[in-house]
């Protein structure tokens, strides 16, 4: 009874034969040049300067050295032939590695059937020269192709070894050692390729993780700013309501059309009121619990809060200096908001990668903006390792870049400090600001607007 084969075994075999066609046999001799070292590769560095352009191309200087050495000694041991059998295939592979590989192969079959086992004694099939030469072009052909193709090499090379075995009736041959150190050499270079493309691939993934990170942080930070900015207008919007209600209580008999844009006015100032809380809440369902602590209904720090934050930084261990320069003025709230912030964050910074240092904190008024200056010297305490170093920076320039404001940071050259220097350009607010409800706006001449309708 004939026992055939399984559908899933028959399967594999020929799924091996096809992949042992697409990498040995198609395209054999297609050009697949040796490229040379790169720049960054510790035997180009390493290297003198006057030499250094050259440091690349030394594999091939090796190759061709060591093909013309075993054609040496091949010619005065064995013959002329077997020197070009030895040195042809190595220095075709500098070119045509796969196709180097199938004539070494076939000058392995060619002298294992042309010379007679007796005469080559120990070293048959493989004379020694082309013993090393088919080692050698099988450690170019596995440096540049898929683990695969070294195994599909080693596998043909033991089959022939094996075979040559056989057809000895027990003589001596080199198969056996010619299958272990074959695989004991081209293991290794094949082990060695493939933990540096391990390496390369951490190191890319390493720096998408990063990438992702930062996107990550910096959206979460335009979130925040989102959040922030929600109180400062939502304020202005409910005064606009507020004044376009009382306009027409303010003078006897208003015109119909007038009290009819007031109301225009108001109608839309408490549509866009509601529109913003819908967007406010979208911000914080992907972060529900970010701002769980704070209270929703205390006012956004401005520049006047920022002595009760240099309190709580000296309480926590560093020492900040405050100078001011320029003549003090009310600035629009968003920039006085990311200012607070900017300056809360290059403070924390200072706390948390510079423990023991001092810091000095300077606004500037000037014509036409703000400009502040915080720098903090060098650590004096042991620094903790923070996974999230660099993302507060990131919140810091997303803010300055929405106020079309210009920001760098960076080491301070002389001491080891950091120091954060930033422009926000913006217009001065007239002491009475426009936003600001009016203490002396005479009573009404009808009825109160209902109170509390205007809570942001």
């Amino acid at each position: 009874m004939t026992q055939t084969i399984p559908h899933t075994e028959l399967r594999t075999i020929r799924q091996a034969f096809s992949d042992l066609r697409k990498d040995l046999i198609t395209g054999a001799f297609a050009l697949r040049p040796v490229p040379p070292l790169a720049a960054t590769h510790p035997l180009v560095r390493h290297m003198p300067r006057t030499v250094r352009p050259y440091a690349p191309w030394l594999p091939h200087a090796a190759i061709v050295v060591g093909a013309f050495y075993l054609m040496a000694v091949a010619s005065e041991t064995e013959s002329m032939g077997l020197a070009l059998l030895s040195a042809v295939p190595l220095l075709v592979a500098l070119y045509r590695p796969i196709g180097a590989w199938w004539l070494s192969f076939a000058a392995s079959v060619f002298w294992g059937l042309g010379v007679p086992e007796p005469v080559a004694s120990s070293m048959w099939p493989w004379p020694a020269t082309l013993f090393a030469s088919h080692i050698a072009v099988m450690m170019i052909v596995a440096s540049q192709n898929r683990p695969r193709v070294a195994g599909q090499m080693l596998l043909l090379t033991a089959a022939l070894g094996i075979a040559c075995d056989f057809s000895a009736d027990g003589g001596h041959t080199n198969a056996f050692p010619m299958v272990v150190a074959s695989c004991g050499i081209v293991g290794a270079v094949v082990a060695r390729r493939s933990l540096r493309e391990t390496k390369q691939q951490v190191a890319v993934q390493q720096s998408a993780t990063y990438e992702e990170r930062s996107r990550r942080t910096l959206l979460e930070e335009r979130a925040t700013i989102a959040r922030e900015l929600h109180d400062v207008v939502a304020h202005h919007m409910s005064v606009i309501a507020i004044q376009a209600e009382a306009a027409p209580y303010r003078v006897a008999n208003p015109p119909e059309e007038l009290a009819t844009s007031f109301a225009t006015i108001r109608e839309n100032a408490v549509a866009a009121l509601t529109e913003l809380r819908r967007v406010l809440g979208v911000v914080r369902a992907d972060d529900p619990d970010a701002y769980a602590d704070a209270d929703p209904e205390a006012p956004q720090p401005t520049l006047a809060a920022l002595d009760t934050l240099f309190a709580r930084v000296r309480s926590a261990g560093l020492t900040v200096e405050h100078v001011i320069t320029g003549a003090v003025r009310p600035l629009p709230s968003g920039v006085e908001l990311s200012a607070y912030r900017i300056i809360q964050e290059a403070l924390s910074n200072a706390l948390r990668h510079a423990p023991g240092s001092t810091a000095r904190v300077e606004i500037a008024y000037v014509l036409g903006g703000l400009g502040l200056r915080i720098v903090n010297g060098p650590p004096t305490q042991p620094v903790r390792p923070s996974p999230g170093m660099g993302h507060g920076l990131l919140g810091m320039r997303e803010r300055v870049a929405m106020l079309n404001g210009e920001m760098t940071a960076g080491a301070v050259a002389e001491d080891g400090g950091y120091e954060v220097a930033v422009f926000i350009p913006a217009a001065a607010v007239p002491e009475a600001d426009a936003s600001t409800p009016d203490a002396a706006t005479p009573p009404r001449q009808g009825p109160a607007p209902e109170a509390g309708t205007m809570k942001p």
